[in-house]
């Protein structure tokens, strides 16, 4: 295991885990991981654009939370025992990106707290250019 991760990364486990969910629906899938760090892409299509043909601003922030939660639970210690809950989310959207492209997130932590988490995720477009920078903030709770 990395220095981060508690639960080692699999492509194959985190594209099974978005599996059902809004992830799936709008074709989100992780496509890389490092010791501190995954990745996921996102079509810009008709799933995720806004009525001029760019990329939604809330299909961003819906990349960013699915990479910030994922991330969270793959740091928890005890994952059978606890799981992570967004509490806050924001999001800055630094320039669009058009239908037909596929936008990029990477998701970094700022903090990995026993109760609390907080994670960088930043979007760019399919030349590398920033989409958007977003943070979350993650409460640990007990599973009931």
């Amino acid at each position: 295991m990395s220095a981060i991760w508690h639960t080692t990364p699999t492509l194959e486990v985190m594209n099974a885990m978005g599996e059902g969910t809004l992830g799936e629906a709008l074709g989100m899938r992780f496509v890389d991981f490092g010791d501190d760090y995954l990745v996921a892409e996102m079509p810009v299509d008709h799933r995720t654009v806004q009525p001029f043909r760019l990329l939604h601003g809330g299909a961003s922030v819906a990349l960013a939370e699915t990479l910030g939660s994922v991330a969270g639970f793959l740091a928890l210690a005890e994952p059978e025992d606890y799981l992570v809950v967004g509490v806050d989310i924001n999001a800055t959207h630094l320039r669009s990106a058009r239908e037909g492209d596929t936008v990029r997130g990477t998701v970094r932590p700022v903090r990995i707290g026993r109760t609390v988490q907080t994670w960088q995720i930043d979007i760019a477009d399919g030349r590398g250019r920033a989409v958007c920078s977003s943070r979350l903030t993650c409460q640990v709770i007990k599973r009931r």
